[in-house]
């Protein structure tokens, strides 16, 4: 089948069934449950425009068919080049909001195919396991959510704590048929929405046999028998499209996966039991750099389209001239400015990786990742400033529907170059960037999209190279007078 339509992804979600609860209650078919349909029908316009613009979002495939671009394996910067394209494509249309999009899983996955030899080393088996189980996501073209940390009892205690291990998904048996795993999983975002569930390798694990259970990656279908979805609160509440621009039509929903002796077949196994190699598959593949490359293409989409509002505000309110409006917007103008050079900088330096694939520079990615968790909040911040008591002078779709209050409606709340309805959906908008339960989930997602920042900035110090520019610290102490 290859690249597939909004319509196509609509009947498949349809048909799935998975085990998804919300709200004490077990949801209904998804594409009509009011909690995930209208992320639903955001995520199916994402591959509507694969069909829309097959040149721009597709590639050709061995076989002569159309594959969505995100699945391609990078052979050139051109091939890189054509990949953030689409994927900017992608991340525009949702605002930036939606960090799970189908594209993020799709290239982690291209990449560990390309460097199936790593996972051979392990077993013959899962070598040929993550190739074909690429050929086959890129077929079907499936939307997929993954899982990436175990559960803590206590965030004091070590990994030997019982409580932990406990709580974790482990191994429980293997068997002919595949093995059994049982346990819990968090945080997957998109799960109502997705087809498939990946499980990837948790927190680095120690090298000693009493991980091994822990030490998993695999693939089953999000309705697999014993599998469970519990999700939080939907930020979604059913107003109109004016009322709540973002939460209507972004809300991609975050759950807790909760495995009850699941039966994973042998050739969706891509790791099991191998310390060593589950520590190191993220960086030994490469399949990091490709997750951060489609997040930075969302940190740009994301913080244009900040920067956008906050500056229709200052030009709706005619605030525009203000110094310190303009020195705020300085600062947003910077964030933008930053985030694309980085992107820039990652595809411009793109080397080719001991699999032969393309992969974009890492350190500008890292550099990204590091800042954005720190300007994001920021630039929300801005917003609120700048619109002031403006994002709670915001009346309902079902005011302006009341031709009782219409008169003082139009009166009361235009502003300098637009009429009440339209500066009331800017604030609106605004409100719900920064001030709903939406936007807070947006901000806390941003503050941890790639875990513990303090880790991650421990993280970028490892993989930086800093013995040359600390040896020329040391050759200028050295200098003669």
């Amino acid at each position: 089948m290859g690249a597939r339509s909004g319509n196509n992804y609509l009947s498949a979600l349809k048909k799935l069934g998975a085990e998804i609860w919300i709200g004490g209650t077990r949801a209904g078919e998804v594409t009509s449950y009011p909690a995930f349909a209208n992320c639903a029908r955001s995520v199916a316009s994402l591959y509507d425009m694969q069909m829309e613009h097959p040149e721009a979002m597709t590639f050709r495939t061995d076989d002569g068919g159309r594959a969505g671009m995100s699945f391609i394996i990078p052979k050139s910067v051109e091939d890189v080049r054509k990949r953030t394209k689409m994927m900017k494509t992608w991340a525009d249309f949702g605002c930036g909001m939606l960090g799970r999009t189908p594209d993020y899983l799709n290239v982690s996955i291209a990449a560990m195919a390309a460097a199936r030899d790593f996972f051979s080393e392990s077993d013959p088996r899962f070598g040929d396991n993550i190739w074909n189980y690429y050929l086959e996501a890129r077929h079907h073209d499936w939307c997929a959510t993954h899982t990436l940390v175990n559960p803590r009892a206590s965030r004091a205690a070590g990994w030997s704590g019982q409580t932990d291990a406990d709580l974790a998904l482990k191994l429980v048996e293997k068997t002919n048929e595949g093995i059994v795993v049982n346990g819990c999983r968090l945080l997957a975002t998109l799960a109502p929405m997705s087809e498939e569930l990946l499980v990837f390798p948790s927190t680095v694990l120690k090298a000693e046999p009493a991980a091994e259970p822990f030490a998993l990656s695999f693939a089953i279908p999000c309705n697999a028998k014993g599998l469970k979805f519990l999700c939080r609160d939907t930020y979604d509440l059913g107003r109109p499209r004016f009322d709540h621009p973002l939460a209507s039509r972004f809300d991609e929903m975050d759950a807790v996966v909760v495995f009850d002796n699941v039966v994973v077949p042998w050739n969706r196994v891509f790791l099991c039991g191998d310390v060593v190699r589950c520590n190191s598959l993220y960086a030994a593949t490469s399949a990091v750099v490709h997750m951060m490359h489609q997040v930075v293409v969302k940190n740009v989409a994301k913080s244009e389209f900040l920067l956008g509002l906050a500056a229709r505000i200052a030009e709706s309110s005619d605030a525009m001239p203000l110094q310190h409006v303009r020195e705020r917007l300085a600062e947003m103008i910077t964030t933008v400015e930053t985030m694309r050079s980085c992107l820039r900088a990652a595809e411009a330096d793109a080397a080719v990786d001991k699999w032969g694939v393309f992969v974009p520079a890492r350190p500008p990615l890292d550099t990204a990742r590091n800042l954005f968790p720190r300007l994001y909040p920021r630039m929300v911040e801005i917003i609120q400033l700048n619109s002031s008591s403006s994002l709670m002078a915001t009346p309902s779709a079902a005011d302006f529907a009341n031709p009782d209050e219409l008169p003082d409606l139009e009166r009361y709340f235009a502003a300098a170059d637009s009429p009440a309805r339209e500066r009331v959906a800017l604030y609106r908008l605004a409100w719900d960037v920064a001030c709903s339960s939406f936007g807070g989930r947006q901000v806390l997602y941003e503050r941890f999209f790639f875990g513990d920042p303090v880790r991650m900035a421990s993280a970028l110090v490892d993989n930086t190279d800093l013995k040359p520019l600390v040896d020329r610290v040391k050759a200028f102490l050295k200098r003669p007078d």
